[in-house]
């Protein structure tokens, strides 16, 4: 976490029970945490992409919701690093709960009957997703929120394990790719948190532009957006494989993984 005495900027006193390690108002007097802020572009402009393209594809809505979720995300984390009050904060943290619940629904009940619903497990993680709000905003403990969250993607973990490992074997690719870049950022976080003064310290010395490299919490926000989104593009295609559609890895600009579902069905 951050020191103490950083400066000010327009959003003034930071509120948020969280102050990461990046200076604050460095780059920007409008921008609290500028590298932290921008970062989130990786959450923002690929899941709106995804969402019109599942929708194009007549796919379920679920994962429609998977996409506009990872989008609150970063929306969320935008203006919460942008400003460092804790009411930005809440929007940032809340969205992660809610947006990892859809994934979860979406791949526990992915060889289920087309536009089939489980309402029971709908209800239990809506029930989760308020008790985790309501406590949280009452006890504003973040290793509480980071718990609740790190539990969700053990289910998911767990869930995904056993879909590539004993169902769909040749998915392995995608979802250890998925899995690992996740892990990576969630590394780098690690390290932010706990080498913040030595960071700080190498700031000073090193070149502006290399000085960048070492905002790992930015980096975590680069990692674990690409992590999540591939982890909705493996929802994506266990889901359309068992419905016999026939799913397409294609690369926007050459670069970019998205997902197109041919609505005929494979034989």
């Amino acid at each position: 976490m951050a020191p103490s005495a950083d400066r000010q900027g327009f959003w003034g006193q930071p509120t948020s029970t969280l102050d990461w390690c990046e200076e604050n108002y460095v780059v920007s007097v409008y921008v609290a945490e500028f590298w932290n802020t921008v970062s989130n572009l990786i959450m923002i402009l690929p899941p709106i992409y995804g969402a019109f393209q599942t929708f194009c594809d007549g796919l379920e809505f679920r994962y429609i919701c998977s996409f506009l979720g990872l989008l609150a995300v970063g929306v969320g984390s935008w203006c919460f690093h942008m400003t460092l009050l804790y009411e930005m904060q809440l929007l940032d943290e809340l969205p992660m709960i809610y947006s990892t619940c859809v994934f979860v629904y979406c791949l526990y009940e992915c060889f289920k009957q087309e536009n089939s619903i489980n309402f029971f497990l709908i209800a239990l993680l809506l029930v989760f997703s308020v008790l985790v709000t309501l406590v949280y905003l009452q006890w504003k403990e973040p290793v509480f929120h980071q718990v609740m969250y790190g539990a969700l993607v053990a289910c998911l973990v767990l869930r995904s394990i056993f879909i590539v490992t004993w169902v769909y074997p040749w998915l392995r690719p995608l979802c250890y790719a998925s899995l690992g870049i996740f892990l990576f950022g969630f590394l780098l976080w690690n390290i932010d948190n706990i080498f913040c003064d030595s960071l700080r310290s190498s700031r000073k010395v090193l070149p502006s532009g290399v000085g960048v490299v070492t905002q790992f919490h930015a980096w975590w926000h680069i990692f674990t957006g690409l992590g999540s989104y591939l982890h909705i593009l493996l929802s994506l295609q266990i889901r359309s494989t068992y419905l016999k559609y026939r799913p397409k890895v294609r690369f926007l600009c050459g670069v970019w993984p998205t997902l197109h579902v041919e609505p005929q069905r494979m034989s």
